[in-house]
């Protein structure tokens, strides 16, 4: 492609999470020609969310019911959506790329990245052997597997303490296992975990080995992190929600990252290649909550369409009125 001629897309956004979702209904909005790659369906991680109580306007709504309204409040603007998976975003001086699996390359002037995280492992013995057979990182998916049976839930912030109080619902027993003598999460979660009967706190605590038998976990190994004392806990289960690490594969070599993987950005969520931006779980910033997601989207999304207009061509000559051209007077 020739430095001036114009690219298929105006904008590509790559990932179709809260972030993906509202910067395609700001890009439509600014009538730019945008696509939205997912290689999933969009929604996210929210879609595993039983209920969300702290997106404004719903007091009460699922993760599922959320990102639906997402998806649909986006199509209403007639936006084009690929259900392809990204193998590659190539910057350009003029023109991005964004490679796909099918072998089909979109040609941008703009790329929002959106591709969020995926929960943080611990690493410990049993984890990766035994996932899906007692294992889990979604309560919403698995807990069903687990009525009336005990399980053993890591982590001590907001998602923890929201996936131990749902799985309360379901089980027999919750141990909350936190390495910490007080819960990261919001007081009102910490309030509601801490005065639910089913579930007990382990407090200075990590899980370091998951056991199981024939049938699947059976159990888990703990250490108290200022004794060093060990101890068996017998449990079903294991669930661990101790945070997020960004899926930063598809960011290019040349972008800024910070030293957890994370993408550096200025206050358009722009990334220190022109043109290029992230949002949501990707980006570097001091939360990560579906609304601080969806507000990323708007900002890049505007940021972007501001970028967009100043990289097209003007006319060389503007078209003078014809009496102009022909020499005759006003």
């Amino acid at each position: 492609m020739s430095a001036t001629a114009s690219p298929q897309y105006d904008l590509v956004i790559v990932g179709g999470g809260p972030g993906g979702l509202s910067a395609a209904v700001y890009a439509q909005r600014a009538a730019l020609r945008t696509v939205l790659v997912e290689k999933g369906l969009p929604g996210g991680q929210v879609v595993m969310s039983d209920e969300v109580e702290n997106y404004p306007g719903f007091e009460h709504i699922s993760g599922a019911d959320l990102s639906l309204k997402f998806l649909q409040h986006a199509q209403a603007y007639d936006l084009e959506i690929r259900q392809q998976e990204v193998t590659e975003v190539e910057p350009g001086l003029n023109v991005h790329r964004v490679h796909l699996g099918d072998g089909q390359v979109l040609e941008t002037h703009a790329v929002i990245l959106a591709t969020g995280g995926n929960p943080r492992k611990l690493g410990v013995p049993g984890e990766a052997e035994y996932y899906g057979k007692g294992v889990s990182y979604c309560a919403v998916c698995d807990g069903f597997f687990f009525r009336g049976k005990t399980v053993a839930v890591v982590g001590g912030g907001d998602t923890a303490t929201e996936e131990a109080l749902y799985l309360a619902k379901l089980t027999r027993k919750v141990y909350l296992v936190h390495r910490r003598g007080e819960l990261r999460a919001s007081k009102i979660l910490q309030k509601r975990v801490l005065g639910e009967c089913k579930i007990e706190v382990l407090w200075h605590s990590v899980l370091t080995e998951i056991t199981a038998g024939d049938g699947g976990v059976r159990g888990v190994a703990l250490q108290d992190v200022r004794t060093g004392a060990r101890r068996d806990l017998a449990v079903d289960g294991a669930f661990i929600f101790i945070g997020f690490e960004p899926n930063n594969q598809l960011v290019p070599a040349g972008v800024r990252r910070n030293a957890d993987g994370y993408v550096v950005t200025d206050f358009k969520c722009e990334t220190n290649i022109n043109g290029v931006f992230a949002i949501g779980d990707l980006r570097e910033k001091y939360a990560r909550q579906i609304v601080i997601a969806a507000a990323d989207g708007s900002t890049a999304a505007l940021a972007a369409a501001h970028y967009v207009e100043s990289k097209k061509s003007v006319p060389d000559v503007c078209e003078a009125p014809a009496g102009l051209l022909s020499g005759s007077a006003v």
